[in-house]
Order: C-alpha cells, then structure tokens, then sequence
C-alpha cells in the first residue's frame, strides 16, 4: 500500500496525519506539563504533522474556556519553522458556563459568532483556517446552524467550514445548503473499536469529496489506544510483522481506507505524536489491509 502524504481539506494541502491537541487540557492528572504540550507541538510540526486540530471547550475547567486554543497559538508562535503551510482547526457550539462537567450545546447564530470571534482572537489569526461546528443542537434546525457558519466564512471570520458529530442526513443537509464544495471536513468518531455508524459517514465523504477527519482513531486515550494491539490481535500481528507499533498500523490501516481521510491521534508526548506521523511511510500489503478490514470493521 501506498498512501500520500499529503491530503486535502478545502483550498489547503495538510500532511496526511494530524494532531489532536486535546490531551492537552483534558484528562485529570495524565495532563502534560505546559512546557511538555508546546514541545508536543513542536515535535509534531518537526515531524512534518501540517494539521493541527483544537476546540474552545478543550479545558480543565469550566472558566478556563480556550485553554487549548491558547497553547496552540503559543507553540506556534515559538516554534522556529515556518508556519505558513500550518493549518489549525477549531470548534464551537458547545458552552461550560457554570459547572465543571456542565457541557451544554448551543447551535444559534448568535453563540456561534461569538464563540468563532473568541477562537480567533486566541489563536491570533485574521480569519481561522478550518472552523467546525462541535456537535448537533437538537434544539433547532439543523440548516439554521450551517447557514450561521456560512455567513462566518463570508465575513471572513472563517475560512473554511467543517461539521463534527454528524450523522449522513446532516452531512446531506450541510451539503445542501452550503452547495458543492462547501463543506471542506467532517470529523468524527471513527477507530477499530468504534466505526458501526462512522463508516458510511466516511464513506458518503469520499464520494463527495468531503475530508473525513477520525477523532479518537487509535480508540481513545483511556487505555484504548495504548491496547489497541491486544484488542484487536491482527493488529498487533501486523505489527509485528513490520517492526512497527500497534498505533502506526491502526493509522496506516485507516489512511487506506480512502484518500480523504485524514486521521488527527492526540497526544500529550511528543514520542506519541512523531510514533503516530510515522504511519505516513508504512506500507502495509494488501492482504495485511484486508485481513484488518474483515476483523474490525463493521460494513
């Protein structure tokens, strides 16, 4: 198998794995250091990672809202490279205004104006590169959101939308309502040990040439990925077979998968993110892919 390096979302070219920023903020005490997430950055971006993903409401508490967005930008403006071909993803419509685990959905035109105007100022950007809407308010027409991210980009506050936590219809409503081309991303749950629903919404992407963006692609951060080997034994089978990890054969598996999709593993350790980017270069076999595919994935 060979796999690109790098792939599209929208107008920009980013490396064909990204890093999740999330265990940043988020995770109790398994929370890294200041100084050890900017670094985590900064191993990403040496290791060639162009995609950078985040959201307002990655924080260790309710009032420190754009914690994660804040380190971001840091990194960023610290790291010595050239940060010109760097794209960073945010998100918003969720709110934490009152208590610690009070995470509550707000989909409105007006919160989403805010909250975007918020990230931008945190990141330090003109307009942000990518901009999602984090999950669905069930409270309200699901158009009426999409039109709210539609005049972001017009303004210029955005420059290129995506959706996460969306189901086929509301990537077919997204879809309508922004016309071709307008929906640059969706990201979403999507891993061997999660993939009953996100499947055809990885599929309905590819055929109308929609990035599809795995959050958690290694199972997630409270033992899933680090077990992944041991869950699912043919991956650790393949593993081994390569002298790889167990997590770099998850991402190139997926990376087969179709050519939009982009996987974004998080990390908190800079060894982490440069063992996930790695993935890029392994070449599996057909036979190995298959094998994969027909113990993991529910089609």
């Amino acid at each position: 198998m060979t796999v690109t390096k790098q792939r599209t979302i929208g107008r920009y070219t980013v490396s064909a794995i990204g890093l999740g920023a999330m265990p940043f903020s988020m995770g109790g005490n398994t929370k890294p250091s200041h100084e050890q997430a900017v670094a985590t950055v900064h191993a990403a971006l040496d290791a060639g990672v162009t995609l950078i993903d985040t959201a307002d409401i990655y924080a260790p508490s309710w009032d420190t809202m754009g914690h994660n967005e804040r380190i971001v930008a840091e990194a960023l403006a610290s790291w010595g490279g050239d940060r010109s071909g760097v794209v960073v993803a945010s998100k918003g419509g969720i709110t934490r205004k009152s208590a610690e685990q009070d995470f509550r959905r707000d989909g409105s035109v007006e919160y989403l104006r805010e909250a975007a105007l918020a990230s931008r100022e945190r990141l330090g950007v003109e307009s942000i590169d990518l901009y999602y809407w984090h999950r669905p308010d069930r409270h309200r027409r699901y158009g009426e959101s999409i039109e709210a991210l539609a005049t972001l980009k017009e303004e210029g506050i955005i420059t290129e939308i995506g959706i996460s936590n969306a189901n086929v219809e509301e990537i077919r409503v997204a879809v309508e309502v922004l016309g071709d081309g307008g929906l640059a991303a969706v990201q979403n749950e999507f891993s061997p040990r999660f993939n009953h629903t996100s499947y055809p919404e990885l599929q309905y992407c590819h055929k109308h040439g929609i990035a599809f963006l795995p959050w958690s692609p290694l199972g997630g951060t409270s033992g899933g990925a680090v077990a992944v080997g041991d869950r699912f034994p043919v991956i650790g089978e393949v593993a081994r077979a390569h002298h790889a990890s167990p997590q770099q054969v998850t991402l190139a598996w997926e990376l087969s998968l179709a050519d939009n999709v982009i996987p974004i593993p998080g990390a908190s350790k800079p060894a982490s993110i440069v063992n996930s980017a790695a993935a890029i270069d392994l070449e599996l076999t057909e036979a190995e892919l298959e094998a994969i595919s027909a113990a993991v994935l529910n089609r």
